[in-house]
């Protein structure tokens, strides 16, 4: 098993899916966000079609793998990709590793799943859907931890699904400091698997020795400026960036991740479209609280701090009169 070579401590950036007026994806505009995301927000690796935030769910099993292989195709080898692999059947997610394998992935993702017909899965199920995926392919693998979409896994089951061979990453989305704080010990420092943690606990997650974060564009360039930082050993300016997403996304959550994601990279001037109907896009108020809040932080790029101080709260420069 051979891993990507890929700039760590860092960011694992899965560029949100726009769609066309009739639901099809826009590949014209996954193009200009891919491009942010590698070349402003300098993902140390690009997730194709497999969180959540993506809403590849919405998508046909043909549109899913076309998806798939054209974000690997965008991103050009510009950084290494993890292609999303989740399904419930571990037969289908073989077939989607053999599909990522050939057109190019250097890495798997595979949602550790909830048991489709009622109660949690058992740690001896999991263990066998992992390992009946990971004999199928010569990808390395991210276990992907959220629960909800997918199961509740305890502590003690993730370090040993961490452990199995193949699993060479580990994606955790919990924002339990004394959770995130274990699984970095007995995972990273352990030397079972990179660990990957959620904005929230980054900051914590890099003091603590973990490999770093998983987070969609434009949160990716905080955090790229975030562990730039950390790094150069600057902890007052990390603690500064840490604090930009004490308040966002978490106010505007109400909307779901996508559509806070989109509405932000819409009005830092990157094409990104509106959440899959029927939900819903941020309007009205709080789209003007949200600009407001974005015009006071690092993701509005490109700008000085006195560029920043001419700008209004809604995002418009001051111009003189």
């Amino acid at each position: 098993m051979t891993l990507p070579d890929m700039k760590l401590p860092g960011t694992i950036v899965p560029p949100v899916t726009p769609f066309t007026d009739d639901l099809k994806v826009d590949y014209d505009k996954l193009a200009g966000i891919v491009d942010y995301v590698v070349e402003d927000c300098g993902a140390s690796m690009v997730v194709a079609a497999g969180v959540e935030a993506q809403e590849y769910q919405y998508l046909d099993f043909d549109a899913r793998k076309e998806l798939l292989a054209k974000t690997i195709e965008i991103v050009g080898g510009r950084a290494p990709v993890v292609a999303g692999i989740s399904h419930p059947s571990f037969r289908t997610a073989i077939e989607l590793a053999h599909f990522a394998e050939a057109s190019g992935a250097s890495v798997v993702q595979l949602l550790a799943p909830n048991r489709p017909t009622g109660g949690p899965a058992k740690l001896s199920e999991h263990v066998a859907y992992y390992q009946a995926v990971l004999r199928e392919t010569g990808l390395p693998m991210m276990l992907y931890l959220n629960a909800g979409p997918g199961a509740d896994v305890s502590l003690p089951a993730t370090v040993e699904l961490a452990s199995l061979d193949g699993i060479a990453y580990v994606k955790e989305s919990s924002r339990d400091l004394a959770r995130v704080s274990r699984l970095v010990e007995e995972i990273e420092h352990a030397g079972h698997a990179h660990y990957f943690t959620t904005m929230q606990m980054y900051l914590a997650t890099l003091s603590l020795g973990g490999s770093g974060v998983t987070l969609p564009a434009p949160a990716a360039l905080v955090a790229r400026k975030l562990t730039d930082a950390f790094v150069a050993g600057d902890i007052a300016e990390a603690q500064r960036l840490q604090r930009q997403f004490a308040v966002w996304p978490a106010r505007w959550m109400p909307f779901g991740l996508a559509a806070v994601m989109k509405a932000s990279l819409n009005y830092l001037g990157v094409p990104a479209g509106t959440p899959y109907p029927p939900y819903e896009p941020i309007g009205g108020e709080a789209l003007q609280k949200l600009h407001a809040y974005l015009a006071t932080t690092d993701m509005v790029q490109n700008k000085t701090s006195k560029q920043r101080e001419d700008t209004h709260a809604d995002g418009r420069e001051v111009v003189d009169s």
